[in-house]
């Protein structure tokens, strides 16, 4: 996802640009042009890559939906990332919208497995 993803691009694009991604340098010192997986998934020097992990799933949409405390942690955690580079607004904006995509994904997963499993049973 992060290599079709805006972010990913500007890496993959300016990777080998000594100017835009100095390797030499610490990530805390670092002045990239686009964020890192490293930016994200370590952020504050955690090596705990999950700490920060944004693999959809892991965010517990029905847990979060219930109001489970330590997912609406986790969820804040995520958006205080994108926070460091755009508002809070985009953010929250932005986790709101894959939140409706997973819903719909959800339910269009749902429809497509009964139209097999009705195939199925039809004996094709």
């Amino acid at each position: 996802a992060y290599d079709i993803g805006l972010h990913g691009v500007v890496y993959q694009v300016n990777k080998w640009d000594p100017k835009q991604f100095d390797w030499d340098k610490k990530l805390a010192d670092a002045d990239y042009v686009g964020p890192t997986c490293q930016y994200c998934h370590m952020r504050g020097g955690h090596h705990n890559v999950q700490r920060f992990g944004t693999v959809y799933t892991s965010m517990g949409m029905s847990m979060a939906d219930r109001g489970a405390p330590i997912w609406k942690e986790k969820r804040d955690r995520w958006a205080s990332v994108c926070d460091d580079c755009h508002s809070p607004r985009f953010a929250k904006e932005n986790l709101q919208a894959l939140d409706e995509s997973v819903k719909d994904a959800g339910l269009k997963y749902r429809e497509t497995f009964k139209v097999a499993e009705d195939l199925l049973k039809d004996g094709v």
